[in-house]
């Protein structure tokens, strides 16, 4: 069988999106998801994306990870089916749509999209690392240059030795000044670096702003495959109005033989 798809980026952090509103993809087949996101016997992505239908919102969020298991969510991912879904003539400029953490709203403006994330009420602070959930589990720990710093090594070890066999996603941080922070991020899944992580800086925003790194609500991650930006309302009862903010592009077009 032959069905149609599609390669997005946003800051670097790759997919491939379906159009499964007709159902046809076979969903539960995770070994063709796996060798769908391989770099060599496929067509190469982070995570793999099918968008469907919806009786209440304007479309479902399905998301695996590279490795072919269903995960928690993705921001980056999250920005990139908005797109897609304005591409597809679903939506227009303003979208609420419902994916594995919740309903998430989100808009576009040109190839810019600024998506809803989930309240944050719980961070935890470690000696050396802070802790808290963005959609996907996250770990923030500063480091002095991440520019230099074994962001596989490091991340890897940490994923599996402190949060074992299901893991987490690990971030490393230096701050620039003024409410700017650089980010690398070591991706369950993934189990590699990936040049973002829309999670991640979400993550990394939160966590900054807790240990007193920023002043603002508003903050610039620069990660290695662009500039995302995070705002925020802060409260007594946590984080709210969360937006995760950047471009997402549709790289190019292509058949799978399924």
């Amino acid at each position: 069988m032959k069905l149609s798809f599609y390669k997005y980026q946003g800051t670097g952090n790759d997919f491939v999106l379906v159009d499964n509103r007709q159902l046809k993809f076979p969903k539960n087949d995770t070994k063709l998801v796996e060798q769908l996101c391989n770099r060599k016997f496929g067509i190469g992505a982070d995570g793999f994306i099918l968008l469907e239908n919806n009786d209440n919102f304007d479309f479902t969020m399905v998301y695996y990870n590279a490795d072919g298991n269903l995960s928690s969510m993705c921001g980056n991912g999250g920005r990139c089916i908005v797109h897609f879904a304005n591409y597809l003539g679903i939506i227009n400029k303003s979208t609420t749509f419902e994916a594995i953490d919740g309903v998430h709203e989100a808009t576009i403006e040109n190839a810019t999209v600024s998506l809803k994330m989930n309240d944050v009420s719980t961070i935890t602070e470690n000696d050396s690392y802070v802790f808290l959930d963005t959609g996907s589990p996250h770990h923030v720990q500063l480091v002095e240059n991440v520019t230099q710093y074994d962001v596989f090594g490091e991340g890897r070890k940490i994923r599996n030795e402190v949060y074992g066999r299901e893991g987490a996603n690990v971030n490393f941080v230096t701050p620039l000044g003024n409410d700017i922070f650089s980010v690398r991020t070591y991706e369950r899944g993934v189990e590699d670096e990936t040049l973002s992580c829309g999670t991640g800086v979400t993550a990394v925003a939160l966590a900054v702003y807790k240990k007193g790194l920023a002043n603002s609500s508003q903050i610039q991650l620069n990660t290695p495959g662009g500039v995302l930006k995070v705002s925020f309302t802060k409260s007594e009862a946590g984080y709210s109005n969360i937006y995760l903010i950047g471009l997402a592009t549709q790289v190019f077009e292509g058949v799978l033989n399924i």
